[in-house]
């Protein structure tokens, strides 16, 4: 299991990849700091809604996680070691969950420096609002490597796929169908960042603290579970 997990560490650290996920992770910061610095600033409210719900929870974090994710078994499903990895006496869980807290190894710091620097230049030094920032974006991290994991093992189309459910489903239904938001891992993310600091975060209508932590642990669990059941049933190459 620990050899599955530094093969995908090193498999998944690409230059271009790391390059990329640097760029993304550093606009929110420079977002908030260009705000901050303008003559009319935007509200609280206008820049939850913007910049930590819109841009980093719904686009930075699941973009960043969507690259390294998608990733996870498509390289060996291309060379064609998965079979290797079926056929060694592995458990099936053994090898999902190692590539699985991977993917949440490499994705996880660069979000979490992003949430952190965002949210300090925004909340100047709110240390209980960074924190809740923070957290819930790491949380997100863990929830979107999770889905996209599974995806990367159901279709070859992962990327096309993936960013098709960030753009319409968490860009567009979550924020105008309230429905959606049940089933946005955007939202059970800023629910949580809600739950954390209440003072600061009391814009709008989520889950309960408890209620969304529930959730969160059951979508995560159920996308590793499904992940393991999916290799267990698949015909590998």
């Amino acid at each position: 299991m620990g050899t599955v997990y530094r093969l995908s560490l090193r498999q998944l650290t690409g230059k271009w990849r790391i390059a990329i996920m640097t760029v993304l992770a550093a606009l929110p910061v420079i977002i908030a700091a260009i705000m901050l610095g303008a003559r009319e600033a935007p509200s609280l409210e206008e820049f939850e809604s913007g910049v930590m719900g819109a841009m980093l929870l719904g686009s930075i974090t699941p973009l960043v996680v969507l690259a390294i994710a998608a990733a996870a078994f498509a390289n060996e499903i291309e060379d064609r070691t998965l079979a290797n990895l079926v056929l060694s006496p592995l458990r099936r869980w053994e090898i999902a969950i190692p590539k699985l807290l991977a993917t949440i190894t490499i994705a996880a710091p660069f979000i979490a420096a992003s949430a952190f620097a965002t949210s300090y230049i925004a909340y100047l030094g709110d240390w209980r609002a960074v924190f809740a920032v923070t957290l819930s974006s790491i949380v997100g991290v863990a929830l979107y490597s999770a889905a996209f994991v599974f995806l990367g093992l159901i279709t070859t189309y992962a990327i096309g796929i993936g960013l098709l459910y960030i753009v319409v489903w968490e860009g567009f239904f979550s924020g105008f169908v309230a429905g959606a938001r049940l089933l946005s891992i955007q939202h059970y993310a800023i629910a949580l960042m809600h739950g954390i600091d209440p003072r600061r975060f009391a814009f709008d209508n989520h889950l309960g603290f408890l209620a969304v932590s529930i959730v969160a642990l059951v979508v995560f669990a159920g996308f590793a579970w499904l992940s393991v059941r999916r290799l267990k049933t698949m015909d590998v190459p």
